[in-house]
C-alpha cells in the first residue's frame, strides 16, 4: 500500500510539472497572484486630518499611521534618504518656506536652507550626498538648484523666467527629471502646459521628454531605471497616472478612472505605484499594481491624504 501511495504521488507530481510546462501563461498568473497581490513597506504622506498639513507614515496596508511633524506650521512633501534613516521636507515654520531634514521618526528637525527666499520640493540624490530642490531666490518663478546635504554649496541649474518644479533624480544620480511650464502662443494663464524635461546633474544637456497638452508633472524613475511614472491630463482633462519609457516614448494611462490622480511613487520592488486620488472634497492615498492594475485604497480619513512616497528598503 505504501509503495502504491508513493507511485501515485509521483504520478501527480509528474502531471503537475507537465501542466506547468504546457501552460506557462497560467503558471505566470498563479505566481503573480501569490507574490504581488499585496504590497509591503512603509510610506510617508501628507494629510490635513489634524487641521493643517502634517507629514505622516503608515505601512503599505494602511495601518500603523503615525504623525511625524506635529507642528502648527504647514509641513509639506517628503523625500527619504537612500538608507531610509532621514526625511527631507519643506515648511513655513520659520516664517518662509525652508527645507528641513528630520529623523525617520520625526525627531531632530534641522533647517538646511536657511535663506530668506522660499525653497521647496527637496529630493535626495541616490548616493545621499546631494539635494535637488526648487527656489525663487534668483527669480520670482521657481528654478532648479542642488546643494550638499548640510545645505552648503548651493548651485543653480536652470536659468530662465519659466516656472519649474519637482526635481527628481535618475537611478545613478547622473540626471535630474523636472517639470517646466511652457508658454504657448494662445495661453494667457502661463499655467496650462507643463512638460517633463531631463538634464544632466550639472544642468547641462536639457531634453524635453513629454509633448502632451496640459500640465504633466511629478515624474519619477522606476527602480530599474527603464520607466518613468508621472501625472497629467487626458484629452478630456481628467488627471491620471501615466507610465512611459525612460526616453519619453510609449505613454500608457494606468489609472483610467473618473477621479483626479496625482503624485506617483514607485515601490522599491517596482511592482506597485502609490498615488493621490480623489476630488476637491476628498483625496486619499491609493496603490495600483503596475501589472494587474489592481487598486487598493489606503486612507479614508476626511479631508486631504496625498503625496505618498515609499521608504527605500
Amino acid at each position: 500500500m505504501f509503495a502504491k501511495n508513493i507511485s501515485f504521488s509521483l504520478v501527480l507530481i509528474s502531471f503537475s510539472l507537465n501542466t506547468v510546462a504546457q501552460n506557462p501563461e497560467k503558471s505566470a498568473d498563479l505566481s503573480n497572484l501569490k507574490n504581488d497581490s499585496f504590497a509591503l513597506g512603509v510610506l510617508s504622506f501628507l494629510t490635513t486630518r489634524d487641521g493643517n498639513f502634517e507629514i505622516y507614515t503608515m505601512t503599505a496596508d494602511g495601518k500603523n499611521v503615525t504623525n511625524l511633524t506635529n507642528n502648527k506650521a504647514l509641513d509639506f512633501w517628503s523625500s527619504w534618504s537612500p538608507d531610509g534613516r532621514y526625511i527631507l521636507f519643506y515648511s513655513n515654520r520659520d516664517g518662509n518656506n525652508e527645507i528641513y531634514r528630520m529623523d525617520e521618526d520625526g525627531k531632530n528637525p534641522i533647517n538646511l536652507s536657511n535663506h530668506p527666499s522660499n525653497d521647496y520640493l527637496p529630493a535626495w540624490s541616490p548616493d545621499g550626498k546631494k539635494i535637488a530642490f526648487t527656489s525663487d531666490r534668483d527669480h520670482k518663478s521657481r528654478e532648479i538648484y542642488t546643494m550638499n546635504i548640510d545645505g552648503s554649496q548651493v548651485t543653480r541649474l536652470t536659468d530662465n523666467d519659466l516656472f519649474e518644479e519637482v526635481p527628481t533624480w535618475n537611478i545613478d544620480g547622473s540626471k535630474i527629471l523636472f517639470t517646466r511650464q511652457i508658454k504657448e502662443p494662445d495661453d494667457t494663464s502661463h499655467a496650462a502646459n507643463g512638460e517633463i524635461f531631463i538634464m544632466d546633474q550639472d544642468g547641462k544637456n536639457e531634453k524635453q521628454l513629454t509633448f502632451k497638452k496640459g500640465y504633466d508633472s511629478g515624474a519619477k524613475f522606476s527602480p530599474d531605471g527603464k520607466k518613468i511614472a508621472f501625472y497629467g491630463p487626458t484629452v478630456d482633462k481628467n488627471f491620471e497616472i501615466f507610465i512611459m519609457k525612460s526616453d519619453g516614448s510609449n505613454i500608457i494611462n494606468i489609472t483610467n478612472d473618473i477621479l483626479e490622480d496625482y503624485s506617483p511613487s514607485w515601490s522599491p520592488d517596482g511592482k506597485w505605484i502609490a498615488y493621490s486620488s480623489g476630488t476637491s472634497a476628498q483625496y486619499d492615498v491609493w496603490l495600483i499594481n503596475v501589472d494587474t492594475k489592481k487598486k487598493i485604497r489606503l486612507t479614508t480619513e476626511p479631508k486631504r491624504n496625498e503625496t505618498p512616497v515609499w521608504r527605500p528598503k
